[in-house]
């Protein structure tokens, strides 16, 4: 057999992997950065795709199964991945196809009825949490998870609010770099807009807080509602990982009266999260809430001073 590495795909090739992943009852994801492609002469036997650290669309025909061809896959996208720099590997897939991918050293982190999620490091999760030091574990001890961006005042408001009421609170910045400031700049916006705050611990998520920019959709149910599963398998991860490791007994977030699907998971924290959830009235300014989306608006109009008055002057620097 011959083993393909391409970048984009294109024409018959492209045509060929799709009707490979739909024969293998999985929707074709073409936003891919590299696609693996194992030939049988001219019959494609399996493929998978990688996108930055994240493996996915990954099948194998039925014809070829039991050949060891998802390893021949997989070592091909490590290896394509390793020499782009990428040293740590997740990849999403169904719970039932745990031990296949366990038989070839992914080890699951979290997972709900419709999605499994799953790394190449044994306990990475654990590893990643033990280097943040714990402040603080006993008695009310909050949480909250932003991207922030970027940190508006709103966003202070919430964790001063939070920061009132608990003797401790982490904050979780997302660390994905999809949004208009770094995941660094993030970071320090909130750990410098929050410096006033003697209780108060800001912390990177990670890889493992996941957001909707990351969450492949190409595997689920047709009557399976994409935000829904991401939302429920990011609050399996923070149960089973964040709250027990900090000794988390609250969790805060803001009131979203703007944006339906923060609303709807507000509303699935509420359900399903083991601990309270502290929804907290949204600060306004001119009876608009303050909001992180206004505040890009602004930034690309060229309205610095309007964007400003929306934020810490913390953050206004970095304008």
């Amino acid at each position: 057999m011959e083993t393909e590495v391409i970048g984009r795909l294109y024409g018959e090739k492209l045509n060929t992997r799709n009707a490979l992943l739909t024969g293998a009852g999985l929707t074709p994801d073409n936003n891919v950065e590299q696609t693996v492609l194992i030939w049988e002469g001219e019959t494609l036997a399996a493929t998978g795709s990688r996108t930055g650290n994240l493996l996915k669309c990954i099948a194998v025909d039925a014809r070829y199964q039991g050949e060891g061809l998802m390893a021949t896959v997989l070592t091909a996208l490590r290896q394509a991945a390793f020499n782009e720099g990428y040293r740590h590997l997740f990849l999403y897939t169904k719970p039932q196809n745990r031990m296949q991918f366990t038989s070839l050293f992914f080890y699951p982190v979290a997972e709900t009825k419709d999605v499994l999620l799953m790394e190449d490091k044994k306990d990475g999760i654990c590893s990643f949490l033990s280097a943040l030091p714990i402040k603080e574990n006993r008695g009310n001890i909050g949480a909250i998870v932003m991207n922030c961006d970027p940190f508006t005042l709103g966003h202070q408001y919430l964790i001063e609010k939070a920061a009132a009421e608990c003797d401790h609170v982490y904050i979780f910045v997302l660390s994905e770099d999809k949004g208009l400031f770094s995941a660094n700049d993030r970071l320090a916006m909130v750990t410098k807009g929050t410096a006033h705050l003697g209780n108060v611990t800001v912390y990177p998520t990670g890889p493992y807080l996941i957001s909707s920019a990351t969450f492949p959709t190409y595997f689920l149910k047709e009557n399976a509602s994409p935000n829904d599963v991401q939302c429920q398998l990011d609050i399996a991860t923070f149960s089973e990982y964040y709250i027990p490791h900090f000794g988390i007994t609250r969790r805060y977030v803001g009131e979203e009266p703007l944006c339906p699907i923060t609303g709807r998971y507000n509303r699935l924290l509420q359900e399903q999260l083991p601990i309270p959830l502290h929804v907290v009235p949204r600060l306004q300014r001119t009876g608009e809430p303050v909001s992180a989306s206004a505040v890009r608006r602004l930034l690309k109009s060229g309205d610095k001073q309007a964007a400003s008055a929306l934020v810490p002057a913390t953050t206004a620097e970095y304008f």
